[in-house]
C-alpha cells in the first residue's frame, strides 16, 4: 500500500484517503529496534466502514487516527484475531472464568469517568510505570473515550450488580462488523489470584459468540517479545500475513515463532 495517498475502495464506500508517516523512534518490544507508523484520520463522515476495511488490512484505532506499523527493517508486529468458532473453553479458561463469576459486566456507551480513570492509573503505576501512557492525564483519558468516532462501548466490571459496587475492570471496545476490538483493557493490579486480563478476553470471546461475531481482535502480536506473549494463550489466532489472514499454529513451540498453517482467508472480508 502506498502510504502518502491511497485509493481505500470497499464495498459499501468508496473514498481517497490520505495517509502519513511518524517519525521513527525506539520500539517498546524489541530492545535495538525502531519503530514507525503509517496513520490516517477517522473523523470522516463513514467512519465506521473505512474503520472496518482498514482493520481488515492490519490497522488499529487509537482516538480519532488508525495506525499500522511500517518499521523500515522489521515487520514483526502481527496483527491477529481469536477465531471465535473455533474456541474452546478449556479447563484452564473455565477457571479463570469460574474465579470471576462473581463479576457483572456492563457495556456503557464510549464515555469515561473518574472512576475508570482511577483504575486507569492504579493500573498503569503498578504494571507500565513509566511507559507512553503512564503521564496520560485525564483530559487525555476522557478524549480517548469520548472523541471516538466509530461505533464502540466501555465494558465495566464490577463485584456484583449494584452500580455504585467497585469497579475492578474495564475495557475500551470497538464494534466492528466481522467482530469487537479490544483497543485498551485496564484493571484493578491488587487482585492478582483472578488472573482478571484474561479474564476480560475470555468474556469478550463470549460476547462475540452470543453476538454472532466471527472475530475478537486482541491488536498486535510480537514473537519473542514479553509482552505479547499472553496472547498465544488464546488461540486458536488468526494472524494477518501479508494480505491474508492465516491461522497460527501455536502448538510448535512455546518460544519458537509460529507456523502458518495451510488455510488461507482474503484479507478483506467480502461482507466488509
Amino acid at each position: 500500500m502506498n502510504f502518502s495517498d491511497a485509493y481505500n475502495q470497499t464495498s459499501g464506500f468508496r473514498r481517497t484517503l490520505k495517509f502519513y508517516m511518524t517519525a521513527t523512534s525506539p520500539c517498546p518490544y524489541l530492545e535495538g529496534m525502531r519503530e514507525r507508523k503509517a496513520f490516517t484520520s477517522l473523523a470522516v463522515s463513514d467512519a465506521d466502514a473505512v474503520h472496518n476495511a482498514l482493520s481488515q488490512s492490519g490497522f488499529r484505532r487509537s482516538q480519532t487516527i488508525a495506525y499500522r506499523p511500517t518499521c523500515p527493517s522489521c515487520n514483526a508486529c502481527r496483527s491477529v484475531r481469536v477465531c471465535v468458532r473455533d474456541f474452546e473453553h478449556t479447563k484452564r479458561r473455565r477457571r479463570v472464568l469460574n474465579r470471576n463469576s462473581d463479576l457483572v459486566g456492563t457495556p456503557i456507551k464510549s464515555e469515561a469517568s473518574r472512576e475508570q480513570y482511577r483504575l486507569l492509573k492504579k493500573y498503569l503505576a503498578s504494571r507500565h510505570p513509566g511507559g507512553g501512557m503512564s503521564d496520560m492525564s485525564s483530559r487525555d483519558y476522557y478524549s480517548m473515550v469520548n472523541d471516538s468516532p466509530v461505533q464502540g462501548m466501555v465494558l465495566e466490571y464490577r463485584l456484583g450488580d449494584d452500580p455504585d459496587a467497585p469497579l475492578v475492570a474495564a475495557a475500551i471496545t470497538d464494534i466492528m462488523r466481522d467482530g469487537l476490538s479490544m483497543v485498551y483493557s485496564f484493571f484493578d493490579p491488587e487482585t492478582p489470584n483472578r488472573s482478571l486480563g484474561n479474564y476480560v478476553i475470555l468474556d469478550h470471546v463470549r460476547r462475540a459468540a452470543d453476538l454472532g461475531l466471527p472475530h475478537v481482535y486482541l491488536g498486535y502480536w510480537v514473537e519473542n517479545s514479553p509482552k505479547m506473549a499472553y496472547k498465544r494463550d488464546f488461540g486458536p489466532l488468526e494472524v494477518l500475513n501479508g494480505d491474508r489472514w492465516e491461522y497460527l499454529d501455536l502448538s510448535t513451540s512455546s518460544t519458537d515463532s509460529g507456523q502458518f498453517a495451510s488455510e488461507h482467508r482474503p484479507a478483506l472480508d467480502p461482507q466488509a
